[in-house]
Protein backbone atom coordinates (compact mmCIF):
# COMPACT_ATOMS: atom_id res chain seq x y z
CA UNK A 1 0.00 0.00 0.00
CA UNK A 2 1.39 3.42 -0.92
CA UNK A 3 2.24 5.93 1.78
CA UNK A 4 -0.56 8.48 2.01
CA UNK A 5 0.12 12.08 3.00
CA UNK A 6 -1.00 13.35 6.39
CA UNK A 7 -3.66 15.92 5.55
CA UNK A 8 -4.57 18.58 8.11
CA UNK A 9 -8.14 19.61 8.80
CA UNK A 10 -7.69 22.84 6.83
CA UNK A 11 -6.17 20.92 3.91
CA UNK A 12 -9.18 18.56 3.96
CA UNK A 13 -11.38 21.56 3.11
CA UNK A 14 -9.36 22.16 -0.05
CA UNK A 15 -9.24 18.48 -0.94
CA UNK A 16 -13.03 18.12 -0.59
CA UNK A 17 -13.49 20.81 -3.23
CA UNK A 18 -11.09 19.05 -5.61
CA UNK A 19 -12.53 15.58 -4.95
CA UNK A 20 -15.93 16.96 -5.93
CA UNK A 21 -14.65 18.52 -9.17
CA UNK A 22 -11.24 18.84 -10.72
CA UNK A 23 -9.10 20.15 -12.19
CA UNK A 24 -9.69 23.64 -10.81
CA UNK A 25 -7.68 26.84 -10.70
CA UNK A 26 -6.63 28.41 -7.41
CA UNK A 27 -9.20 31.15 -8.02
CA UNK A 28 -11.94 28.53 -8.53
CA UNK A 29 -11.02 26.94 -5.22
CA UNK A 30 -10.89 30.30 -3.45
CA UNK A 31 -14.35 31.13 -4.81
CA UNK A 32 -15.86 27.80 -3.74
CA UNK A 33 -14.35 27.99 -0.25
CA UNK A 34 -15.43 31.62 0.19
CA UNK A 35 -19.01 30.35 0.51
CA UNK A 36 -18.01 28.08 3.42
CA UNK A 37 -14.99 29.55 5.19
CA UNK A 38 -13.75 33.09 5.76
CA UNK A 39 -10.13 32.53 4.69
CA UNK A 40 -7.78 34.90 2.97
CA UNK A 41 -7.08 33.75 -0.62
CA UNK A 42 -3.36 33.63 0.26
CA UNK A 43 -4.14 31.08 2.98
CA UNK A 44 -5.82 28.84 0.42
CA UNK A 45 -2.88 29.19 -1.97
CA UNK A 46 -0.54 28.25 0.89
CA UNK A 47 -2.66 25.15 1.54
CA UNK A 48 -2.47 24.25 -2.17
CA UNK A 49 1.33 24.50 -2.05
CA UNK A 50 1.49 22.34 1.09
CA UNK A 51 -0.72 19.71 -0.54
CA UNK A 52 1.48 19.71 -3.63
CA UNK A 53 4.59 19.29 -1.44
CA UNK A 54 2.89 16.34 0.26
CA UNK A 55 2.11 14.80 -3.16
CA UNK A 56 -1.61 14.99 -2.46
CA UNK A 57 -2.18 17.36 -5.38
CA UNK A 58 -0.87 17.60 -8.89
CA UNK A 59 -0.78 20.69 -11.04
CA UNK A 60 -1.11 21.20 -14.75
CA UNK A 61 -0.12 24.46 -16.40
CA UNK A 62 -2.07 25.91 -19.31
CA UNK A 63 -0.42 29.16 -20.32
CA UNK A 64 -0.29 31.30 -17.20
CA UNK A 65 -3.05 29.36 -15.43
CA UNK A 66 -2.45 26.43 -13.08
CA UNK A 67 -5.02 23.68 -12.68
CA UNK A 68 -4.96 21.55 -9.51
CA UNK A 69 -6.16 17.98 -9.22
CA UNK A 70 -5.99 15.31 -6.49
CA UNK A 71 -3.33 12.59 -6.63
CA UNK A 72 -5.00 10.62 -3.83
CA UNK A 73 -8.63 9.57 -3.60
CA UNK A 74 -11.04 10.58 -0.88
CA UNK A 75 -11.59 6.89 -0.10
CA UNK A 76 -7.85 6.27 0.40
CA UNK A 77 -7.53 9.28 2.69
CA UNK A 78 -10.67 8.41 4.67
CA UNK A 79 -9.39 4.84 5.16
CA UNK A 80 -6.03 6.16 6.35
CA UNK A 81 -7.74 8.55 8.79
CA UNK A 82 -9.90 5.73 10.17
CA UNK A 83 -6.89 3.47 10.58
CA UNK A 84 -4.93 6.22 12.35
CA UNK A 85 -7.82 6.94 14.71
CA UNK A 86 -8.22 3.26 15.49
CA UNK A 87 -4.50 2.83 16.23
CA UNK A 88 -4.02 6.12 18.08
CA UNK A 89 -7.10 6.09 20.32
CA UNK A 90 -8.13 2.43 20.58
CA UNK A 91 -4.77 0.64 20.15
CA UNK A 92 -6.12 -0.99 17.00
CA UNK A 93 -9.14 -2.58 18.72
CA UNK A 94 -12.24 -2.12 16.55
CA UNK A 95 -14.93 -3.26 19.00
CA UNK A 96 -14.47 -0.41 21.54
CA UNK A 97 -14.52 2.15 18.73
CA UNK A 98 -17.73 0.78 17.25
CA UNK A 99 -19.34 0.45 20.67
CA UNK A 100 -18.50 4.09 21.51
CA UNK A 101 -19.99 5.34 18.24
CA UNK A 102 -23.11 3.21 18.54
CA UNK A 103 -23.75 4.17 22.16
CA UNK A 104 -23.34 7.89 21.51
CA UNK A 105 -25.17 8.26 18.19
CA UNK A 106 -28.89 8.27 17.53
CA UNK A 107 -29.71 5.72 14.85
CA UNK A 108 -32.85 5.24 12.82
CA UNK A 109 -34.39 1.77 12.46
CA UNK A 110 -33.14 1.71 8.86
CA UNK A 111 -29.60 2.49 9.96
CA UNK A 112 -29.75 -0.22 12.63
CA UNK A 113 -30.98 -2.75 10.07
CA UNK A 114 -28.21 -1.77 7.67
CA UNK A 115 -25.61 -2.23 10.41
CA UNK A 116 -27.05 -5.63 11.30
CA UNK A 117 -26.86 -6.60 7.64
CA UNK A 118 -23.22 -5.50 7.43
CA UNK A 119 -22.33 -7.51 10.54
CA UNK A 120 -24.17 -10.58 9.30
CA UNK A 121 -22.40 -10.37 5.94
CA UNK A 122 -19.09 -9.89 7.70
CA UNK A 123 -19.73 -13.02 9.75
CA UNK A 124 -20.35 -15.14 6.66
CA UNK A 125 -17.42 -13.83 4.59
CA UNK A 126 -13.81 -14.78 5.15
Amino acid sequence: MKELPKISEAEWQVMKILWEKSPLTANDIVEKLANEIDWNPRTIKTLLNRLMNKNALGVQQAGRVYFYYPLVSKEECARSERDNLLKRVYNGALQPLLAAFLEEQKLTKDEIEKLKQILENKGTSK
